[in-house]
């Protein structure tokens, strides 16, 4: 049973360390092309930093979806039988 709860958690902190390093890498990504796309094109900037506004908040709400399905692992798991 202890074998089993320390998996859970190791499973949860691999869940929430990959999907903040995912994050991460796609802001950055993002971003990085954002600048570009500016200096490229400066009349198109308002227009541009909107989607790249919309697109952190959808990747920052996966990684919050990933941690929520990692803490209900965590605190509430369906797997473990009490």
């Amino acid at each position: 049973m202890e074998n089993i709860l320390g998996f859970v958690a190791l499973a949860a902190g691999i869940i929430i360390g990959l999907g903040a390093v995912g994050a991460c890498i796609g802001i950055g990504i993002m971003g990085s092309k954002y600048l570009e796309a500016s200096a490229r094109q400066p009349e198109l900037m308002n227009a541009l930093q909107t989607k790249m506004f919309l697109l952190a908040g959808l990747i920052d709400a996966a990684f919050l979806i990933g941690v929520g399905i990692a803490m209900m692992f965590a605190f509430a798991n369906p797997f473990v039988l009490s």
